[in-house]
């Protein structure tokens, strides 16, 4: 007698559900997705008792007649594919044929529906996968799916599930996924007969997300989307390509992504969509995070949402059995593709807050005249010799007696983006002098003072108050300075009037030899002195006032102890802010007028500056009506 033997169909259902139907969620994703893809404009989902004891989607769609409702029961039965091409290229949310039979083997199932055009509807009742009922029915166009008693005959899975809390947050999850993935329909979610989400068709995507997310900024935008994008679709036909017969001939990418220090309520993470599929994808987080590289602090993730398209051949759908995990053809080009985008949005919010911040014309040959001596700022007698910021910048002249700002030299730096700046200083009482603060054309900010040593207080025209960390300002300028130079081929040196001896061990030797180029590239000139001894004669110039040997050893155990999994760029990144982070201006040095106001005017000039490189904010803005608010003044 042979062993192999025919399931019986009922058994094959309740297996199959076992895969698709995890949770009370998957129920509700499997149900929008049908009614997505059966072209609604309203959906209305009906809770009760965390899902197991009800489950209701009403939707709008096109609707279906007797013979369709019957053999939407049947396993594999569907309406989405029927050739092999068609399966090649999967345009709908739909497509297996397993939901709806695997739903009704474990619970007791009502369906309603009637077409657009038909006087009548059709309801189907179902007992744990038993046709009970059909008849006809006077209802409204459209679908509505009663799953009751879900999980009823399958004691084992009801016992597996969460609290009735977690499993009513896995269904608002699904819910605010595809509200995003489509914009422009409504969806209506409630619980226990109370409303806990509408979002109208009429709502803005980024309106939509921020609601999700409880956030009240402004979101950076990532790439830019067509006039057949997903955002501007009256419905399910025209918001997945390929849903007309024709799907989008390049891949492309569009989103809404939080900046890196905003703070909202709970715990925000990144909602992806491909092809207007919510999906799970460690690659497209990655490349959102590579795109955001720098700017992220450590332990902090990306939050938004980015929405992929994709031809629809290019993209295969078929891999999980809740179809929420894809596979992508050239994964490698689109991955690169986002992390580009999510750069040139993190460029563009750079530019607007350089925009708000700073309202001053760019820099050019000219002095500033003087603010009147009625706001003065206590400063250091003299400024210092040699400039904390810009080591290498020649020693500028100041007069002993007062003089014309007109005849006054200007401050010159090694950096073409320096200010132009030349106070003219008053006579010194004791140890310190008052000098008025001019509002340099490089910046546009009335400089108030430092504080603690670190803070530098600014006021824009506006009279909004402006906080800057004078470290973190000038690390992600050096930074900058650093990768820039590194890209063009090698990186400034200085030679040391006294070379360094250092003295390695026998894996950092290893790893001179072996990242030996990097070094070089990276403004270093070393020589072996024998065994593992070598002698460091050039460092580079905006390091020139750290420890050579220190500063060399550094690098080598960030090269040695470098995580595989992160690529070149990564690890060159991280031994670059390192490096950037030992030669910048530290906390507790005190700063001269100059120095702030060049700093200033870097920043204002600056293609990035807004978070050093390791993701910690430079500033801090707050508005006059904020400040108010804090002494009632409003």
């Amino acid at each position: 007698m042979s062993k192999i033997r025919i399931l019986p169909e009922q058994l094959a259902n309740r297996i199959a559900a076992g895969e698709v139907v995890e949770r009370p969620a998957s129920v509700v994703k499997e149900l929008l997705e049908n009614s997505l893809d059966a072209g609604a404009s309203r959906v209305e989902i009906e809770i009760e008792g965390s899902g197991t004891r009800l489950i209701r989607v009403i939707d709008n769609g096109e609707g279906m007649d007797e013979d369709d409702m019957l053999l939407c029961l049947e396993r594999h039965g569907t309406s989405k594919i029927a050739t092999d091409q068609d399966l090649a290229a999967i345009s709908s949310l739909g497509f297996r044929g397993e939901a709806i039979p695997s739903i009704g083997s474990v619970s007791r199932m009502t369906i309603t529906s009637r077409l657009q055009d038909a006087p009548l509807g059709t309801r189907v009742v179902l007992d744990y996968g038993k046709v009970i009922k059909v008849h006809e029915i006077g209802c409204s166009r459209g679908t509505i799916f009663e799953i009751r008693n879900l999980f009823g005959n399958t004691p084992a899975r009801r016992k597996f599930l969460r609290t009735s809390r977690t499993e009513l947050a896995h269904i608002e999850e699904v819910v605010k996924s595809y509200a995003l993935a489509a914009p422009a329909i409504a969806f209506i979610l409630r619980v226990d007969e109370r409303e806990v989400l509408h979002f109208e068709a009429s709502q803005s995507l980024p309106d939509r997300l921020a609601a999700i997310l409880h956030y009240q900024g402004s979101f950076m935008e990532v790439g830019k989307a067509d006039k057949n994008d997903y955002h501007a679709a009256a419905g399910r036909s025209s918001s997945i390509p390929g849903a007309s017969g024709t799907g989008p001939s390049m891949a492309c990418v569009h989103g809404w992504l939080l900046p890196p220090d905003a703070i909202v309520a709970g715990s925000a993470g990144i909602r992806l969509l491909v092809n207007g599929r919510a999906v799970r994808d460690r690659m497209i987080v990655h490349a959102v995070a590579e795109g955001l590289r720098n700017f992220l602090m450590k332990g902090r993730n990306p939050a938004g949402l980015i929405h992929l398209r994709l031809p629809p051949e290019d993209v295969d759908v078929n891999v999980h059995p809740t179809k929420q995990e894809i596979r992508l053809r050239d994964s490698q080009a689109i991955h690169q593709m986002i992390s580009q985008a999510v750069e040139q949005a993190m460029q563009g919010h750079q530019k607007k807050l350089q925009s708000t911040l700073f309202r001053a014309a760019p820099l050019q040959d000219h002095r500033p005249q003087p603010e009147p001596a009625s706001q003065p700022v206590s400063w250091q007698d003299k400024p210092p010799t040699t400039s904390l910021l810009f080591p290498s910048a020649p020693k500028p002249f100041y007069p002993e007696s007062p003089a014309p700002a007109a005849a006054a030299p200007s401050l010159q730096t090694a950096e073409p983006v320096a200010a132009s700046f030349s106070p003219t200083p008053q006579p010194a009482p004791t140890t310190q002098q008052t000098l008025p603060v001019a509002k340099a054309p490089g910046h546009g900010l009335k400089i108030i003072g430092q504080y603690d040593n670190l803070y530098i207080f600014c006021q824009s025209e506006n009279g909004d108050l402006l906080v800057v960390d004078q470290h973190a300002a000038h690390e992600r300028l050096l930074f900058e300075d650093l990768k820039r130079q590194f890209m063009q081929g090698h990186i400034a040196s200085q030679t040391l009037l006294f070379p360094a001896t250092v003295e390695l061990s026998i894996a950092e030797t290893e790893c001179v030899e072996h990242h030996g180029a990097e070094i070089r590239q990276m403004g270093f000139t070393i020589r072996e002195f024998g065994g593992n001894s070598f002698i460091i004669s050039a460092v580079p110039a905006m390091a020139g006032q750290c420890n050579p040997g220190e500063l060399f050893v550094d690098i080598l155990a960030r090269f040695g102890n470098a995580d595989e999994k992160k690529g070149k760029g990564s690890i060159l990144d991280d031994i670059l802010a390192s490096m950037a982070c030992k030669a910048a201006v530290k906390a507790g040095d005190r700063l001269h007028a100059l120095e702030i106001d060049a700093l200033l005017t870097r920043m204002a000039r600056a293609d990035l500056f807004s978070h050093c490189p390791h993701g910690r904010p430079v500033l801090k803005h707050f508005t006059a009506t904020e400040v108010k608010k804090w002494f009632h003044r409003t």
